[in-house]
Parts: C-alpha cells; structure tokens; sequence
C-alpha cells in the first residue's frame, strides 16, 4: 500500500491537473487542448489508480461531472443533480448490466446537455449541465430561438426535461462554411451556440432539442411509457428501442448493432442503455460523478496505420489560420480518408510530427477522421510561416482560455476582407442583397471589389459576373437594383457599416442626428478635434475609436472611395415623431434583455418615435430603464442608481 501511495499520488495529482485544465478548455472555451481519445485515456489511468490505492484526490474529474460556467451568464441550482452515466466499451460489461431485465437502448447524443422548465404550460427557464452537474447556466435567451423547443405545452403542471442540444450534420455542413470562425464538430457549435449571450446571432444556427429523460412532472412506472409522453407534449425524443424481461445475449447484440452511427442524422458518440422500471433503477442510487442506472457504451475506435505528409494551412475570415494534416491515403469503413483536423498548436505540438512519421488514425464516433498516436514522433515538419491567402507572415496568437492559434497578420489578405465587406453589406447596414459571403469572396479574388467603392461599379463586371456560377442575367438584375438603392442612406447607415470599434447603431444615430445627417459636418469636425464625448452617451473608448478609425490608413482605403467618387446620397433619418404629449418625450431611455413585441432595433425605433433619447448603457442621466427576460448587469446598475425600470408590459400600458 505505500508502495502503492508513493507511485500512484504524484500521478494522480498529475493527472488531476491535466484533466481539470482539458476540462475548462473543453466546456468553457470550446477549445479542446486534446483528443477525446487522448482524455479517455487520462482518464481511464486516473480512475485505476484511484482503485489500486483507495485514494482520491480532492477534484478528481472521476468523482464530479466535467462543466463550468461561462461568464456573463446567471447561475443557477439544478433540483436534482446532472450525473454521468457508468462508460465501457464492452458489449458484454452491457450484457452483465442488464443481467435479465427489461432495458431500453437509445443514442447518446454528443452536444450540450440542457434541462428545460416549464410553468403554466410555458418554457420558464433553460439550464446548461454547468459546474459539477449541480449549478447550470440559464440560457433561455438561446434555447427560445431553436428550430423544434415546445415554448407551449398541453400541461400546466411544473415540468422539468433533460435532453441534448445538438446540430444535425446536414445543418453543420451548410453553417459551418458561412461562419467568421468555423467549428471542429458539430458539438462545438452546438455548445458555442446556446452560450451565446446574443441570441440574434444564434437563431440561424439551426440547433435543435432532443429529449431523453423526464426530472420531475407525472409519475410513470416505465422508461418508455415517459418517453411517449413527452413525445405527446411536442418534444422530439431520442430513438431509442426496447428490450424486454429476460433479453437473450444475442438479443441485446442485435438491438447494440442496430445503432450504426451512420444511421443517426446527429452526431453522437455512443449508445445509453438504462433499465425501464423506473423504480428499479432509482433503487440503484449514485456516486458522486455517475447515476447507476444507466451505462454508456461508448465505441471502440478502429486504428489504421498510414504516413504523415505534412500540413495544410487555410485562412479564415478573422484571420484565424487553421491546421490540418495530411496523410498518405487509407480506406476507412468504405471511404477514402487523408486528413485530420489538428484544432490548434498545443495539440499540433504534443504530437511531434515529421514528414514520413507512420502515424494512426481513426474516426472519432466512426465519423470524423483523427489522429491517434504518432508511432516515429520525429518532430522535423515545421508549419509554414506564411499565410496561404495573401503569402504574409502568420504568428501565434492566444486565446483568452490560453488556447494557441496561428492567424495572419495583413490588414489587406482577401479573406480578412470578405468579413469587412460582410459586414457593409448587412441589412442593418447599408442593406445590399445578394452578396453572400461566398458571392463576395469569389468577387475578391477576380479583384473586381477591393474597396467599399468598387461595389457601387459592378456593372464595369457585368459581362464577367453573368457568367459567374450562381449569376445569370436576371441575378445581377436584382443585385444591381439593390446596390442602387443602398446609394439613399443614412449617416447612421454608413457608420455602422464601416465597422467602427464600439460604436454601435445607436451611438451612430446619436452622430447623425448631431451633424445633421451630414457626412461633410461629421468629418469636418475630426478634423478640427471635436470632442465627442459632449454627444449624450459618449464616453471617452468611443471618442478614441473614432479618431483611431478615421487615422487608420487600411481602414480609409475601404471607406475612402465611397466618399471620393460620391456613390451615396445621404439622407436624413426620417422617424416620424409621434405627438409629444407621452411620458417619455425628452426622456432618456435604455432597453435591456429579451422583449416579447420588439427586436433591438425596434426598440430604439420606437422610442425615437416617441420623442425619446435611446441609450445603451444606464447613467445618472437615465429615466427609464426597459427590462426584458434575462437582464443583465444593466438592471443591477439601475437599482444602484435609483433608475425607474419597467417591464414591456408596463411601458405599453404607460402609452395607452
């Protein structure tokens, strides 16, 4: 036993280090440091030789549920704890499990475990799986905006639900190649997603609710009796299939080998086995990091040798460069597999990879292609110094969990710009349809736009652009009739469309209506040192990033054309005001949270309207602070402050 003591704690305190800090990286940041392969082997040495010795360090991730909470977002106690499930890769340990009882067997989703709560027949709160499966993170602002949550249902009694958010790999597919910074798995997205604190941003991610298990409502003896009534309340339910009293050995194979990855259109990474009687189960009781009435069985990854060729650099439109491997050809389950995703330079470096290595690989979840192991680990292949966008230098750049990247340091590489130009040409911007990232991608690399400018003379590409694939006559109609119409904007409009750092739509309109809607005013006073910080709601960061836009020489060769050839006739913004004779006329007034009847920009719309003064942020000069759902730290500031706040109901009946 000492013997045992003196070899093993130093090891498991090792460990214990390693996995906590893969942990966080994986939970909080979605920047995996290492293969799941890699983390179940980690783990699988701790827990043995916390069995060999009797000891268990204080944190061991064997004895807590892997998760922590994301700033920004509220904390809040789950009623029943979120256990694990037991894990093997042994069809047989599954056959023990059962040992002659009823049992069902269903996917193990791979996203973001959730937890919904309803009241009164209504989604009253959304929690993530958060810190030891014990205190999660309320995200109902997301999980409101899903493609199938039910916001009703035909129950009135409190009624909590657990099931896995997740990203079909259909919708992964097409997202993924339209995002500023491209996932690795579908996972990813799906968790980068729901922890969003801007749910605008995630109703297009078509993420989806899948449910497995009923905390607390109705009372059922059986699994399945509880699965079909949340399938009748609207949710769509995990498949799962039964196994009846005394299931044969090869009965239970049979149902095991029924769930071939290759026929769930989610991503999953197992199979959940949990015996039907409830009672039965419950009986069982827990540890402190698993619930003993379910077992996982996760699958076991096939290895295949092959030859490390070396990598296979790509630039993302934020400038984050990512890595990939590449390996002599070898045939995996029917399909042609020579490369692997390396996420980041931690996990490139652990590797130690050189051109010739023999290498293993496999497919994680008999899916996505991986490296394994490097078998040579020479060490000699250095990643290329350059971007292969633009041929600039590329350096290394950290994350804020820690997480190296590589990213490519040219103010001008073609896919940086693609993001800029995005970003103009947004609805809330200057509102120019038809250009698509990939459309406008495609339109830097001709060169036919290199600057704001150049989209107001497309028809100089007329000829070019119809015989562009996705174009034709009638396309190039439409997106001409729309780039015309954009040339009637706003100050605002163009403000927020050259992407100022912090000054955002309402601050613009607080310039627009200062100057005017007038451009020349607006730059006039730059050059001769206006203080903006005399503007209501300016601060002293807005002022600086004003003048560090207008002095930036790369940012002026985007804008400065626009303004050079005369492409835009600025207009005033046209808000008719309502009569005067309403309470918040004159008032300054500031919006916070999720409401029911207005988008942000409706919001601000509306108050403009009135006579009001919008503002984004609570001052000594606010008079009225709206609240929505999940107000954040704008309400705490208000109640310091003695600010009147009111809900939407409230401020409409104010107005009736």
């Amino acid at each position: 036993m000492e013997q045992t003591e003196r070899v093993g704690v130093p090891r498991m305190k090792e460990l214990v280090g390693i996995l906590k800090r893969a942990d966080t990286a994986y939970y909080k940041h979605d920047n995996p440091t290492m293969t799941d392969r890699e983390y179940d082997a980690l783990f699988d040495e701790l827990k043995m030789l916390e069995d060999a010795s009797g000891i268990v360090i204080s944190g061991s991730p064997t004895q807590k549920v892997s998760g922590e909470i994301l700033e920004g977002l509220t904390e809040v106690v789950h009623t029943r704890p979120m256990l694990s499930a037991a894990k093997t890769k042994s069809v047989d340990e599954i056959i023990r499990f059962i040992g002659g009882h009823a049992a069902l067997v269903s996917w193990k989703m791979d996203g973001l475990t959730l937890v919904l709560r309803y009241e009164d027949g209504k989604l009253k709160q959304a929690i993530t799986r958060g810190a030891e499966g014990r205190i999660g993170e309320d995200v109902t602002h997301t999980v409101r905006v899903m493609l199938n949550v039910p916001l009703t249902i035909p129950y009135t009694q409190p009624l909590e639900v657990r099931g896995e958010g997740v990203v079909s790999w259909a919708n992964f597919e097409q997202l993924n190649g339209e995002l500023d910074e491209p996932y690795t798995h579908p996972r990813s997205l799906a968790a980068g997603s729901i922890r969003k604190l801007d749910a605008a941003k995630v109703k297009s991610r078509m993420l989806e609710f899948i449910a497995f298990d009923l905390i607390s409502g109705d009372s059922f003896t059986m699994k399945h009796e509880q699965l079909r009534f949340l399938s009748d309340l609207g949710f769509d339910v995990v498949h799962h299939l039964p196994l009846g009293d005394m299931p044969s050995e090869p009965q239970i194979r049979a149902v095991v080998n029924w769930f071939e990855p290759t026929k769930c259109p989610y991503p999953v990474d197992g199979l959940i086995v949990e015996y039907d009687d409830i009672a039965y189960g419950e009986s069982l009781g827990a540890t402190g990091h698993h619930e003993n009435r379910i077992m996982a069985l996760k699958w076991a990854d096939e290895l295949y040798e092959t030859e490390f060729l070396g990598y296979e650099l790509a630039t993302t439109r934020t400038g984050m460069v990512s890595i990939t491997g590449k390996f002599r050809d070898v045939v995996i389950d029917g399909a042609t597999v020579n490369r692997a995703y390396l996420h980041n330079l931690d996990i490139v470096e652990s590797f130690q990879l050189g051109v010739g290595d023999k290498v293993q690989i496999y497919k994680a979840n008999q899916i996505i292609p991986q490296l394994a192991e490097n078998l040579t680990r020479s060490g000699t292949a250095a990643l290329p110094s350059v971007c292969p966008c633009c041929g600039e230098p590329i350096i290394e750049k950290k994350t804020t969990g820690g997480t190296r990247f590589l990213y490519c340091v040219n103010p001008d590489c073609p896919a940086k710009l693609v993001d800029k130009f995005v970003h103009f040409c947004e609805r809330t911007r200057m509102n120019i349809e038809g250009l698509s990232a990939k459309t406008l991608e495609k339109f830097i690399d001709r060169g036919w736009i290199t600057n704001f400018g150049d989209l107001y003379e497309l028809e100089r590409h007329h000829d070019e652009i119809v015989e562009t694939e996705g174009f034709g006559e009638k396309s190039f109609a439409r997106l001409q009739a729309s780039i015309d119409k954009s040339r009637s904007c706003t100050l605002n409009q163009f403000i927020a469309g050259c992407g100022i750092h912090t000054v955002s739509r309402t601050a613009g309109r607080v310039i627009s209506k200062h100057f005017g809607g007038d451009w020349d005013a607006f730059e006039q006073a730059i050059k001769d040192g206006f203080d903006f910080t005399q503007l209501p709601d300016f601060g002293p960061t807005m002022h600086d990033n004003i003048y560090s836009w207008y002095s930036d020489a790369q940012a002026e060769k985007l804008w400065r054309p626009v303004i050079q050839h005369q492409h835009l006739n600025f207009r005033k913004e046209m808000t008719p005001m309502e009569n005067t004779n309403n309470p918040f006329f004159g008032k300054t007034v500031v919006a916070t949270g999720k409401l029911l009847n207005y988008t942000r920009d409706g919001i601000q719309t509306r108050l403009l309207q009135l006579g009001a003064k919008p503002a984004s942020s609570v001052s000594k000069a606010t008079d009225y602070l709206i609240v929505g759902e999940n107000a954040g730290s704008k309400l705490s500031k208000a109640q310091q402050l003695g600010v009147t706040t009111l809900t939407e109901q409230q401020f409409e009946s104010m107005l009736a």
